[in-house]
């Protein structure tokens, strides 16, 4: 038996917008330099990650990325200085709430692992 601590954020509506995914998703947009490159890494279409993308930028209120179209020197996306620091606020946060969460786990029901 083991508890598990999942961080997902949600919008005024109520409506998911930030969590593993989305996380995952603009870590491998900063290592390949491309939204579409991250995408297939994580086996998603294009139009589903640029979806999340807007979604996430929508309910945040900044931009996430900066975004260079195509040609003959080809394009690229790369993480904006605030899209950096939302990445890691939310790592640390996510980190801080799994160990609280282990601490709370072991006084609750103690001898379980």
């Amino acid at each position: 038996m083991k508890a598990v601590t999942r961080i997902l954020f949600l919008d005024d509506e109520g409506q998911k917008f930030f969590g593993k995914g989305p996380h995952d998703l603009l870590r491998l947009v900063e290592t390949t330099g491309s939204l579409r490159a991250a995408a297939q890494t994580m086996g998603m279409a294009y139009t589903k990650a640029l979806k999340i993308l807007k979604n996430a930028e929508a309910a945040l209120g900044f931009p996430l990325t900066e975004r260079t179209t195509g040609g003959k020197a080809g394009g690229g996306s790369r993480l904006t200085s605030r899209a950096k620091e939302w990445l890691v606020a939310y790592e640390a946060y996510s980190e801080a709430c799994i160990q609280a969460n282990a601490r709370l786990y072991s006084d609750f029901f103690p001898g379980k692992r």
